[in-house]
């Protein structure tokens, strides 16, 4: 029995080391991502600023396809951009609903992150939106790069923690 024992734990070892490293892989994409996820809203919760506004543009292949909702499909990143800089710019401020992002590795590809999100209007600071949202992350040679963006499921928001200290 002893040496059935030792052998089962013995073949077992790899797989159990296998899925210790891929879960270790796992945990160190969703830090590169939700980290990549900061800086790119960062950039955009600071977009009225030129500067910031090309901060954000850097982050977006070419080609992004961005879909809401409720203001349809943009297929390219100045499209995407001049969006971004009309409506958002200097008017809305992103915050990630913390502990809402999960990311999936895509294989020979990058990753998919979901989460949840509000949005607050920079003059009062009140976070009435909520939505959801889905990110495709390509890893290239110049570095990760959004190339597909869902922003659905727009609804009312409750107030947020600094809203409701305000």
């Amino acid at each position: 029995m002893k040496v059935l024992l030792f052998v089962v734990a013995f073949a077992a070892a790899p797989f159990a080391s296998a899925a210790s490293q891929a879960a270790e892989a796992s945990d160190t994409l969703a830090q590169t991502i939700t980290q990549l996820d900061s800086e790119v809203f960062d950039a955009f919760n600071r977009c009225a600023d030129p500067t910031q506004l090309q901060r954000h543009r850097s982050f977006f292949s070419e080609f992004v396809e961005f879909y809401h909702d409720n203001g349809g499909v943009t297929w390219n990143r100045a499209d995407m951009l001049a969006n971004t800089k009309k409506y958002a710019c200097g008017n809305y401020t992103r915050e990630v609903i913390p502990g809402s992002i999960i990311v999936y590795p895509i294989k020979d590809f990058g990753a998919i992150e979901l989460g949840s999100h509000r949005f607050c209007q920079t003059a009062t600071g009140k976070c009435e939106g909520l939505a959801d949202f889905t990110t495709v992350w390509q890893r290239t040679d110049a570095g990760w790069k959004i190339t597909r963006v869902l922003s659905y499921g727009h609804r009312a928001s409750p107030a947020s923690p600094n809203e409701a200290s305000k």
